[in-house]
């Protein structure tokens, strides 16, 4: 009964301050404005990072856990929420944020002991590949990758907060069939957080638009509190899941990131170049909704952590879920470059609107500026 009074209080203080907040980050500029890349209106309050930690924070004081081992994991957070916020305040440069990242990682693996030690059994032998050496540097790109990730999966309302939650949701699973009570309950705090930041982020029947965005501090803390998870609870000799399974879990940020960078290298641009290259682009250009192309793409991503789960309950070998994730990648890729290459396909509906769209604008501010130069006629009364 406790546990579930520290869940709600989760869920009030996260909800609570997205309300208060709104306010205040509209008067400080901690707002996401429109843009040619974004297609809001008006300006959105960037505090659904702040609500979320907070809210999570503040009720996993009330629990009745021991919390002496994730020390490591609130000070890494306060890190990456505190950058967070500056940087979408003043757009800090990348290496500051990939500084912060770094700094996470190791206050991760050398405070918090969260280390990648193996890859799991990926070999037809059966045997454990090691990182020796390699362990801490592959511990600090696999959580610079997976924060890095989920903020590129954050561009339509509730992707991101969406991807987020099946993650927390499968892993609270795998918890609790392993019996970890301390895990599977911090997991389920952290799901209930996000989901007080979807009431507030999602397209609703009733609301077309976001109330506030996660922005940088939102994506970069989900991002490492997945992350330190997933090692936490693939690593060891009572690990609760083959580390293989995270990629499962994870598998639509995971697919959308890997193919934009290598698409993004093959056209000879920064992998960190914004584009419309992005799986709900796609989907969109089909002529699909925003909010429709959302509910696809976690529709897909529930059914491969279902899959991922699914797998590792019935004792499949590892190495054979890691190459079927690689060959679902490979036909993922197959499937983007084929959607941008044949306009017929999925291109020419999106071309076309975008090109009424534009003869619209033009003809709109043609009009506009015929009449203000309509000799008798005053500003105002245009």
């Amino acid at each position: 009964m406790k546990t579930l009074a520290s869940y709600g209080l989760a869920f009030v203080v996260c909800c609570g301050l997205l309300h208060l907040l709104r306010p205040v980050a509209l008067r400080i500029g901690l707002v996401d404005e429109p843009s040619e890349r974004k297609s809001h209106q008006g300006s959105v309050p960037l505090i659904g990072g702040v609500a979320m930690f907070c809210g999570f924070a503040l009720a996993t004081l009330t629990l009745d856990v021991g919390l002496t081992a994730y020390r490591g994991f609130f000070a890494a957070s306060a890190i990456l929420v505190v950058v967070g916020i500056l940087d979408d305040m003043h757009e800090l440069s990348s290496r500051v944020r990939f500084g912060a990242q770094i700094l996470a990682a190791g206050i991760m693996a050398y405070w918090g002991g969260v280390v990648l030690v193996d890859l799991g059994a990926l070999g037809n032998g059966g045997n454990a590949f090691l990182l020796s050496s390699w362990e801490i540097a592959f511990t600090v790109f696999a959580t610079v990758g997976v924060i890095n990730a989920l903020n590129m999966s954050d561009g339509v309302d509730g992707l991101a907060g969406g991807l987020s939650l099946i993650a927390l949701l499968g892993m609270a699973y795998v918890a609790q069939v392993a019996g970890l009570d301390t895990e599977r309950t911090l997991l389920l705090m952290l799901a209930v957080v996000v989901v007080g930041f979807l009431l507030f982020n999602m397209r609703l029947p009733w609301r077309h638009g976001a109330l506030v965005f996660m922005g940088d501090a939102g994506s970069m803390f989900l991002g490492f509190a997945i992350t330190w998870f997933f090692i936490a609870m693939s690593q060891g000799e009572h690990r609760a899941m083959a580390p293989v399974a995270a990629l499962w879990l994870f598998t639509i940020p995971l697919f959308d990131t890997v193919w934009l960078i290598v698409w993004r290298f093959s056209q000879g641009r920064s992998p960190t170049s914004s584009d419309v290259g992005h799986l709900h682009h796609v989907l969109q250009m089909t002529g699909m909704r925003a909010a429709t192309s959302v509910w696809v793409m976690l529709a897909i991503a529930a059914l491969a952590a279902a899959a991922g789960l699914a797998a590792l309950e019935s004792g499949i070998a590892q190495s054979t879920m890691f190459y079927l994730f690689l060959g679902l990648f490979a036909a993922y890729c197959v499937l983007m470059a084929v959607s941008w290459r044949s306009r017929r396909l999925l291109w020419w509906p999106m071309e076309r609107r975008l090109i009424g769209l534009s003869d619209r604008r033009e003809r709109d501010a043609r009009s506009h500026e015929e009449r203000r130069r309509m000799p008798g006629r005053r500003i105002k009364d245009l």
